[in-house]
């Protein structure tokens, strides 16, 4: 087969070449980055972030640039590969990445934290920052996590299930602002007609995943794989036995968790409990 011809010339790495376009889109019309942000009204320096890899930047500031330079869903389009891209995530991650990204449905159960489909900016920043991530890595990472969101938005979204322990909504983060925005944000989550949260009781004793998160996909083929993880590795799952085996005991959990309403109560019930913010 011949090799396949590059007609640009430049990079086929999808977040190296949106902000190579974002670059490109500027200089050609002879703007330096603080005239870009007075006439497209964001903040010279995050132009700068982006242009440079450093972030990726928001959709709303994506669609601001589309809109400024006249190109239609371009930069949004290539923001979205770049924010899907695999390789931001570690080799082992990759796999299950590019399943999920194609996956026709999804459920899945959170023992400590929760689901990263699910998380905000604020929650997940919380927890790579444990994992040892920092500086513009950690910014990356959170970019990358906080990303996956865009599966389950839109009009062909896949239906997601979310079984949360009890235990991970009792879990707050250190900022109480962010962990506010958080439960507001799953609560919102919990209303859309393709995701499902499910809050597994305390008292419910032990169950067959009790110490051990897991994602099931189901994909086009009609196959379902299965993703676990723990605090120190995660593994794929493809053998059909053992998908079968903790599907049995996901759908025994779900069988003692809150309905979806008396679900949606409880995190009203966490919510009402964070400290107000002091007036200032």
């Amino acid at each position: 087969m011949p090799q396949r011809r590059v007609v640009t010339g430049r990079s086929q790495e999808p977040r190296m070449r949106f902000a190579e376009e974002l670059r490109l889109l500027r200089t050609e019309r002879g703007l330096s980055l603080r005239k870009l942000a007075e006439e497209v009204g964001w903040d010279a320096s995050q132009f700068g972030k982006m242009e440079s890899r450093r972030t990726l930047g928001s959709p709303e500031v994506v669609q601001a640039l589309d809109q400024y330079y006249g190109t239609p869903g371009l930069l949004v389009t290539l923001w979205e590969l770049a924010v899907a891209d695999p390789k931001q995530f570690k080799e082992q991650y990759r796999g299950y990445m590019e399943l999920e990204a194609e996956a026709v449905s999804l459920w899945h159960y959170g023992v400590s934290i929760l689901p990263g489909l699910l998380q905000t900016d604020g929650y997940a920043r919380e927890v790579l920052a444990l994992g040892g991530y920092e500086g513009e890595e950690l910014d990356r990472q959170v970019e990358a996590r906080t990303g996956r969101r865009n599966v389950l938005e839109g009009g062909d979204a896949p239906p997601f299930r979310a079984l949360i322990a009890e235990a991970v909504l009792r879990t707050p983060l250190r900022d109480a602002g962010e962990w506010r925005e958080q439960l507001d944000y799953l609560l919102e989550a919990s209303e859309r007609r393709n995701v499902t949260v499910q809050v597994l009781p305390q008292n419910s004793g032990l169950h067959g995943l009790v110490s051990t998160a897991v994602m099931f996909l189901r994909l086009l083929d009609g196959q379902t794989v299965a993703y676990t993880e723990n605090a120190h590795r995660g593994e794929l799952i493809e053998e059909v036995s053992s998908v079968e085996l903790l599907q049995r005991a996901y759908d025994a959990m779900r069988d003692l968790a809150l309905n979806p309403a008396a679900s949606r109560k409880f995190i009203l019930r966490m919510l009402e409990e964070v400290p107000c913010e002091p007036s200032t």
